[in-house]
């Protein structure tokens, strides 16, 4: 993959990380890299520059005069941390996202620094790295840690002086963290339409709810991709459509707006993380025209807002897949022996898939508790706020693994409501859950469900995983 002046995207950091794609600089961004390096050795001569002539935090005001020791006491005392090593590919996103950033040319940093970066992705070679002491106005010292492993690379020092304070000002392990998460619920969001397609099928439900006269009368696009998401997914059997009531509960009938807002946060989230992947935010920024730039264009204050939001309205999606997972247990609506079971008087059937999911969904919501009311003052009282953006970050990221769980129980559900009918469309992404919906007797439903888990993001392919807005949406 090669990294141009348009930068990455979350799909590209994605790829990076996950399927270790190989990354390369064009002649243009090593062009870019070297003029801020060039701008930034000539401004120190000119002023104080914080972080190269001056201490940081505090000692912004600390004259420093030895680079070489400044780079090396940088790095080594910001490494500081404690906590669980990040997973290998959020280290590897944390990295790819930096060079994005570094290769906007703002920094000052040097060719080589950049240079050794990319080999460390390209090799898999990178430094582990421990979780804690981000807390939203950069990844201090998981980038030290980053840099302290070049500075003491095998075959000599991958960073030169002046490098320190611009390799480790960005917020790259949050908004990798961002990319990942943001991928990753954007599958699910994707995969909850086929999901509740099959839920729809269950109770005989109307379709109506999700009908074109819907898709114009509403002002937001999210809504709009549900409604064309659902009729897609029910005419993929031929589903005719034939109601068995005038309105479904909420869980169906509410679904367009409920999950269309999780779907318009997954775009804003989209929109905000890719422009801060792509932007010289650090501090300072040298820049072409003014020079250099003391700022706090470090700050995540947007990526807090909008990964809030995005949790939040995944609550929102969420509680209606769980009405959803409770009205199949309803005779009156499915048509068959309460809770699915095989009719033999007080069987459970899948009575317990309830308690799994709503211990999922009340994950979901408190890992939807926002982060942006928080604060802290650090640095002997001169940085008297913080985003806490890493949170929200990492929320985000469990946030995947419980809604996974919350759709598995209403895959589990809605495909045994069909079973007993025989009215299950013939998915072969349901091909593994055939042989265990065939038993309805009492039993540990586990094995289903880890199936089911592994069939979830398999039915986002049906549909893709793009942004709901289009040209038709800008209206």
């Amino acid at each position: 993959m090669e990294l141009s002046a348009a930068g990455l995207g979350i799909d590209d950091v994605v790829r990076i990380a996950v399927d270790h794609r190989p990354l390369s600089l064009t002649t243009h961004t090593l062009g870019a890299i070297a003029a801020g390096t060039s701008r930034a050795r000539e401004l120190q001569k000119q002023r104080p520059i914080y972080g190269r002539s001056t201490g940081v935090g505090a000692n912004r005001s600390v004259p420093v005069h030895d680079p070489d020791q400044q780079l090396d006491r940088l790095l080594r005392s910001h490494s500081t941390s404690l906590g669980e090593p990040r997973a290998v590919v959020r280290v590897r996103a944390m990295v790819a996202v930096r060079v994005a950033q570094l290769a906007q040319g703002g920094s000052g940093i040097s060719v080589t620094a950049v240079q050794g970066l990319v080999q460390g992705l390209n090799g898999d070679a990178l430094p582990e790295v421990l979780e804690g002491g981000s807390i939203g106005t950069g990844d201090l010292t998981a980038l030290a840690a980053i840099g302290t492993w070049l500075l003491d690379h095998p075959s000599g020092p991958r960073v030169l002086p002046g490098d320190g304070l611009a390799l480790i000002s960005s917020n790259a392990g949050v908004l990798g963290d961002a990319a990942l998460a943001v991928t990753g619920l954007r599958r699910l969001a994707t995969a909850a339409l086929r999901v509740a397609s099959l839920s729809l099928r269950a109770v005989y439900g109307n379709i109506e709810a999700f009908g074109a006269a819907v898709e114009r009368a509403t002002p937001f696009p999210g809504t709009r991709h549900v409604c064309r998401g659902m009729r897609g997914a029910l005419a993929d059997d031929g589903y005719a459509g034939h109601p068995a009531r005038i309105q479904d509960p909420f869980g169906l009938r509410a679904m367009p707006q409920g999950h269309g807002v999780f779907l318009d946060a997954l775009d804003r989230a989209t929109e905000v993380v890719e422009a801060m992947i792509n932007a010289p935010t650090e501090n300072p920024v040298f820049d072409e025209v003014d020079g250099v730039t003391h700022h706090g264009g470090f700050h995540a204050a947007y990526l807090t807002h909008c990964l809030d939001a995005l949790l939040l309205s995944l609550v929102q999606a969420a509680q209606l897949g769980m009405g959803r997972i409770t009205m199949m247990a309803n005779p009156e609506l499915t048509g068959a022996p309460p809770f699915l079971a095989d009719g033999t008087p007080g069987a459970s059937g899948t009575m317990a898939l309830e308690f799994v999911a709503a211990s999922a969904l009340a994950r979901v919501r408190a890992l939807a508790m926002p982060v942006g009311g928080n604060t802290v003052t650090v640095s002997r009282g001169l940085e008297e706020d913080a985003s806490f953006a890493s949170f929200s970050a990492r929320h985000a990221l469990d946030a995947i693994y419980a809604y996974q769980d919350l759709l598995a129980c209403e895959l589990v559900v809605a495909a045994r409501a069909l079973a007993i009918g025989e009215r299950l469309p013939l998915w072969p992404e349901l091909a593994p859950l055939l042989d265990g919906l065939a038993d309805r007797a009492d039993r540990d439903l586990t094995p289903d469900l880890h199936l089911a888990s592994v069939v979830v993001p398999e039915l986002a392919a049906r549909f893709g995983t793009g942004r709901c807005r289009s040209a038709d949406d800008d209206r």
